[in-house]
């Protein structure tokens, strides 16, 4: 396991061989503990309602110029079929945290779900009671995703204001989550103005502490709609100390992450493709990510789900997007997996690479 020094090292590190060395065990160690498939899972974007007012959230609930919509039980089920249809072993609904989205509606579009198509269903909903949680893994459920964003509770509190009279503790949730029987996913924005490389590395530890199943890591991007993308009170930190929100170090976090926990499964997310559209993905998938996530949300409906502004591949098709990631895919010599894709067992294969000693 890699020490919080040595992870500060590789997040400092500019050196394109050594970081080469960092890819290079990052791949082997996933190959090693998840193998060369690589697993897509359909998104469906099912709601931008929010109660929450997040700082760098594009449908913050402070946005009021923002169109709202909510899918219909109907709409989700065809999406979901589609996915099926694209032989995916998996569909996430995720949404803001939206109160139209009630315990029962929720619980209702799961169980239709499993009783028609044969999907892992993963929720992407938010902070959520205790008894809407129980009652979603008992209609079937299989997944919930609630990312911490930043293991600095500070900083978290400043951009992730509680509702009034009401906090919950992200972590505790996570592991009641496990305590339920659901695969726990988490993750974080790297490049948070006030976070410090020490934060990037402590979010790494935490990854492997809490031994998560997945994880999603992606740069922060401003959004001038939110007062953290307004400027100009940036709490930014010295420069010497601010993590960037590039695309190198959106890399190195995945390859820290794959070498912190290699069963878990990992995304190349769209946020790197906004940073990269020609080649981020690929690059995200051959530095320790075995997870894409085709967008199969109703195209009408794609733009107003804008956490961050000119997301990638936004007017695309459900059919056009499975198509691009199958090429994509292949282009770097692996195929796409079948079936849902969760994590293999608790044990863990190491890689053969030795990487250098910091100094």
């Amino acid at each position: 396991m890699l020490t919080c020094d040595e992870i500060l090292g590789w997040l400092r590190e500019d050196n394109p061989d050594r970081l080469a060395s960092l890819w290079r065990a990052a791949d082997e160690v996933r190959r090693l503990n998840v193998g060369d498939e690589v697993h897509l899972r359909g998104l469906l974007e099912i709601s931008n309602h929010c109660r929450r007012d997040c700082a760098y959230c594009g449908i913050r609930a402070g946005r009021p110029s923002l169109a709202r919509y909510r899918m219909t039980a109907e709409e989700i089920l065809a999406c979901a079929g589609a996915a099926a249809e694209f032989g995916y072993g998996t569909v996430v609904l995720q949404a803001g945290e939206d109160a139209g989205l009630t315990g029962s509606i929720i619980a209702d579009i799961v169980a239709e779900i499993k009783f028609r198509y044969p999907l892992a269903v993963t929720l992407s909903l938010g902070e959520r009671s205790d008894e809407e949680l129980l009652a979603w893994r008992q209609a079937g459920a299989d997944r919930y995703l609630l990312r911490f964003e930043t293991s600095n509770r500070d900083l978290f509190a400043r951009i992730h204001p509680a509702l009034p009279g009401r906090s919950r503790d992200r972590f505790e949730m996570l592991q009641r989550l496990r305590q339920m029987g659901y695969e726990i996913g988490s993750g974080v924005m790297c490049g948070i103005p006030g976070q410090s490389y020490e934060d990037l590395a402590e979010d790494v530890l935490l990854f492997a502490r809490l031994d998560l199943d997945m994880i999603g890591i992606g740069p922060y991007i401003p959004h001038e709609g939110t007062p953290l993308g307004a400027g100009p009170d940036d709490p930014r930190l010295p420069p010497e100390r601010q993590a960037p929100n590039t695309e190198l170090m959106t890399y190195k976090l995945v390859a820290l992450a794959r070498l912190a926990c290699p069963q878990a499964n990992i995304p190349s997310t769209t946020a790197l493709a906004t940073l990269n559209l020609a080649s981020g993905r690929e690059l995200g998938l051959q530095r320790g990510a075995n997870i894409l996530m085709p967008n199969i949300t109703l195209t009408q409906y794609r733009r107003l789900y804008e956490i961050y502004p000119s997301k990638a591949c936004i007017m695309e098709t459900a059919a056009q997007c499975h198509s691009c990631m199958r090429r994509r895919i292949q282009s770097i010599g692996r195929q796409p997996g079948r079936g849902p894709g969760g994590r293999r067992c608790r044990g863990v294969a190491t890689s053969t690479i030795e990487l250098e000693e910091q100094r």
